[in-house]
């Protein structure tokens, strides 16, 4: 059975990320502002892929259009190997172009991950000490 351990401290990350200035053809704070739930959340390592939502993990955002943002992230210990997390997503939003990102007081690898707009989703990757975060967020 694979020790998911090396990736849990991706979940715990710090940083934040930036943009560049938006232009006429990108989506607007309006139009990606919603609410969104992880449709897709793995983590890949040297040892496999891992369903981070089949082990119950979740993330729920919801993106106002002013900027702020609300919500919750959950990875419990059977998840993680060792601590449980629940992170409040409580913060701000940017959006450059096409490029969303995040900066919430809750200490998550969400701060560190630029997502691309497509359609009504959010796509975004992230490499934290040997293990790459996949998750989608779906409006």
């Amino acid at each position: 059975m694979r020790r998911p351990g090396l990736w849990v401290m991706a979940v715990a990350v710090l940083a934040g990320c930036g943009g560049g200035p938006t232009d006429s053809t990108s989506p607007t704070m309006s139009s990606v502002a919603g609410s969104y739930t992880a449709t897709t959340f793995t983590a890949a390592n040297a040892t496999g892929t891992s369903d981070l939502l089949a082990g119950g993990a979740s993330v729920n955002a919801v993106l106002d259009a002013n900027g702020t943002t609300t919500g919750r992230l959950v990875v419990p210990a059977s998840v993680t190997g060792s601590t449980a997390v629940d992170e409040d997503l409580t913060g701000t939003w940017a959006l450059a172009n096409t490029q969303v990102t995040f900066n919430q007081s809750g200490d998550t690898f969400l701060r560190d991950i630029v997502f691309t707009v497509s359609g009504n989703t959010l796509v975004g990757n992230g490499a934290f000490s040997g293990t790459t975060l996949h998750v989608v967020l779906t409006k």
